[in-house]
């Protein structure tokens, strides 16, 4: 008979506390699926004394992480406590070190440290399974690592923040600003106190620096990635997308250009017939671009406990039935170095609005301008505010909304900024990248 898959827990939030209960109450199905039982031997939290609904008799509490990952009952250590460094770094680091396989959510862990882990993983022998940290109950990591190993991929893209996926749509559906859609946020418990890690992109960075290295074999770099927010998205951007046929999503992209490995995070206007355009809320979604193969694109819940939970669970169920997969779907030696692309080089359509003076030779400014770098207009819509046009002979600025065929970054940002100089616009223009299916 098989021993059993002894468990150690360090963290007891909303997700270890559901990974317990899981363990628990699914215990046969696991033990038929996996070919032995798992069982919580001990576990670790900063309190030992809070509620968490779930039956911890019987477990050993031990006074800290790195105590429970180096504890000689433990097989499997579980990280369940977040954070790029101490003690999540030093307790991952002594179990693989001792040999024992680890599961964990910790994406910052993974961006910052991976590529240093899964290499004491491949040394020791254990497994260092991830499922979690990205997309939560969307099994995207194991469909790059195992799922697709034989398939040449070309790009991957996603929504993987659900409180930025849930503010734009809001602010397309009820037209509302997007500092009232955050607010409200925060009221439902969507947002953080401080959300500009999530509003900012750096989530979803960190997240697209894994889903990169899977894809492409290379290092894992949040470095590498691009980085821009949805802050400056304004209800007249989803209103002019709405109109042109596009939505607007804080999207992820890796993508496989000439020059390298393209990563970026940034705002996003996708055809509303895709696929990643149909998600709304809070839920998560991931498009892979394989050779040979239509799109593939996973929907899921992208965060909470229950779904956080299922990925762990299913990560331990591996363990336990021996696999050891390569953490990053290939050995440490073949992952390449990458480095950040500039933006600059960027190919691809865009979305320009600008607040123009309406006055004699503006439209003939802007149109030389585009064209001194070459950059050709698929469509132009200008509106007079309210559909009416200006009285009295007052100059009254008129939201100009430019869609380009595919163009360099660089052209555009040399054309706008021509513009600005010539004084025919007010404010900063609206650049939206387009992302075609």
């Amino acid at each position: 008979m098989v021993a059993p898959l002894k468990l150690g827990i360090a963290g007891l939030g909303t997700v270890g506390a559901e990974v317990v209960r899981l363990i628990e109450t699914q215990a046969r199905v696991l033990a038929g699926r996996s070919g032995r039982g798992i069982r919580v031997v001990a576990v670790t939290a900063r309190s030992k004394a809070k509620k968490r609904g779930v039956d911890l008799r019987g477990v050993e509490w031990v006074k800290d992480p790195l105590a429970l990952a180096t504890h000689p009952e433990v097989d499997c250590f579980v990280e369940l406590m977040g954070g790029a460094g101490d003690p999540a770094l030093s307790a991952v680091e002594a179990a693989l070190g001792s040999g024992k396989s680890v599961v964990t959510a910790n994406k910052a862990l993974l961006a910052k440290h991976g590529i240093k882990l899964a290499k004491a993983a491949e040394k020791h022998g254990g497994a260092l399974n991830f499922e979690a940290a990205v997309g939560a109950a969307i099994p995207v990591i194991k469909t790059l690592r195992e799922g697709l190993a034989g398939t040449g991929i070309n790009r991957v893209y996603g929504i993987l923040n659900g409180t930025c996926n849930y503010i734009l749509t809001r602010m397309e559906q009820e037209g509302l600003s997007f500092a009232e859609c955050l607010k409200d946020a925060q009221r439902l418990g969507y947002a953080e106190a401080n959300p500009s890690f999530d509003v900012d992109g750096h989530d979803t960075a960190q997240k697209l620096a894994i889903l990169a290295s899977l894809a492409f074999g290379t290092k894992v770099a949040q470095s590498a990635v691009y980085v821009e927010g949805i802050s400056s998205i304004a209800p007249e951007d989803l209103r002019a997308a709405a109109d042109l046929g596009y939505r607007v999503k804080l999207l992820g992209v890796a993508v496989r250009t000439a020059t390298g490995i393209e990563q970026r995070v940034h705002p996003t206007m996708v055809p509303k017939s895709s696929s990643i355009a149909q998600v709304m809320g809070v839920t998560n979604a991931v498009t892979i671009d394989g050779e040979g193969i239509p799109p593939i694109t996973l929907v899921g819940p992208g965060a909470g406990g229950a779904a956080t939970a299922s990925a762990v669970v299913a990560d331990i169920a591996d363990v336990a039935r021996g696999i050891r997969a390569n953490p990053f779907g290939r050995p440490i030696a073949q992952l390449r170095d990458t480095r950040k692309a500039p933006m600059e080089r960027h190919e691809g359509g865009y979305y320009i609005r600008l607040l123009a003076r309406d006055l004699p030779g503006t439209a003939a400014t802007i149109a030389t301008r585009l064209a001194e770098q070459k950059i050709s207009i698929e469509s132009i819509v200008q509106r007079h505010p309210n559909g009416a046009a200006p009285s009295g002979g007052k100059a009254v600025p008129v939201p100009v909304i430019l869609i380009t065929y595919a163009t360099h970054e660089d052209g555009v940002r040399r054309a706008l900024a021509a513009v600005q100089r010539d004084k025919v616009i007010t404010g900063r223009p609206q650049v939206i990248r387009i992302e075609k299916n």
